[in-house]
């Protein structure tokens, strides 16, 4: 596991470590005590992302949070496939390992595709849904300035040589200026070229043709969608987000139309740092109904 956790703006926590089945160290965090709510971070965020909802919750609930292999604290191993049936499986593999059989999941960016591709699998576990800015399907919608990133030799260049993804997520990502401390804090597992090499990883695995090797693991998570129709499902969304826009939040809303949606039309992508208070607003008394 990585040993910068010191230091960490508003991360006072202490992350533990399990053994994926190759041999890796995958860290999460495992806070409070009560039922559990499980969070799926996307790319290039990682358990940091969640951290106020840890600190809100942990009194009340379990807070279960993995970093997927090669993102935060966890291993990040340079000749690792970097595919999303091998982060479903390791997130399914910690679940088990930590006796997960009943919790609400909450998802945002590729921890959607990730985390309802173990739920789609395991419905009789899932007691709700919390959905933020994500996707568990596929989209031939992708965003010039990341579509770059995945140009030949250029994108590389860009996201591991440049931090020309992490970085930009900073400001990108987000409607309100973050603080220079919490900044750095999202930033400091990705400092180097050997350490981005997950970031640039996610960015390849978007499928986009059925020839991709994620293809069909996507089209599983997407077929499997229909296994969550009666489960609880809460829906904030960022209105502001350039990647997961408003066709995904109405694809969503098609898809779930029984879901509590909430449109936050100021938020960012990452609608957990400009927005928490309105999303704890209704993501507790949710909890509360889902975990009765």
């Amino acid at each position: 596991m990585e040993r910068f956790s010191s230091g960490l703006a508003q991360y006072p926590f202490t992350p533990k470590t399990f053994q994926t089945a190759d041999g890796h160290q995958l860290s999460y965090l495992d806070e409070g005590t009560g039922p559990t709510v499980v969070m799926a971070h996307g790319n290039p965020s990682w358990s940091y992302l969640y951290r106020n909802l840890v600190t809100a919750l942990k009194s009340d609930y379990r807070c279960l949070v993995p970093d997927h292999l090669g993102c935060g604290l966890s291993d990040k191993p340079q000749d690792y496939p970097y595919l999303l049936q091998n982060h479903i499986d390791n997130f399914t593999a910690l679940l088990d390992n930590q006796g997960i059989e009943r919790c609400v999941l909450v998802v945002h960016d590729w921890g959607g595709a990730i985390g309802m591709g173990w739920a789609g699998q395991y419905p009789e576990r899932v007691a709700g849904l919390v959905v933020l800015n994500t996707a568990a399907f596929h989209s031939r919608h992708i965003p010039l300035r990341i579509a770059v990133c995945r140009w030949p030799l250029l994108g590389a260049l860009l996201v591991r040589g440049l931090n020309g993804f992490a970085l930009p997520a900073t400001f990108m990502a987000v409607r309100k200026r973050m603080q220079p401390e919490i900044k750095a804090s999202f930033l400091a597992p990705y400092n180097n070229w050997a350490r981005r090499v997950a970031v640039h990883g996610f960015v390849q695995d978007i499928p986009l043709q059925a020839s991709h090797p994620s293809w069909n693991s996507l089209s599983r998570v997407e077929d499997s969608l229909t296994q969550l129709q009666d489960k609880p499902m809460l829906i904030c969304w960022g209105g502001k987000d350039f990647c997961f826009n408003d066709h995904f939040y109405a694809e969503w809303r098609r898809r779930f139309p029984h879901a509590e949606a909430h449109y936050f039309p100021e938020a960012g992508h990452y609608v957990l740092e400009d927005a928490l208070p309105q999303v704890l607003e209704q993501l507790q008394p949710f909890l509360l109904r889902c975990h009765v």
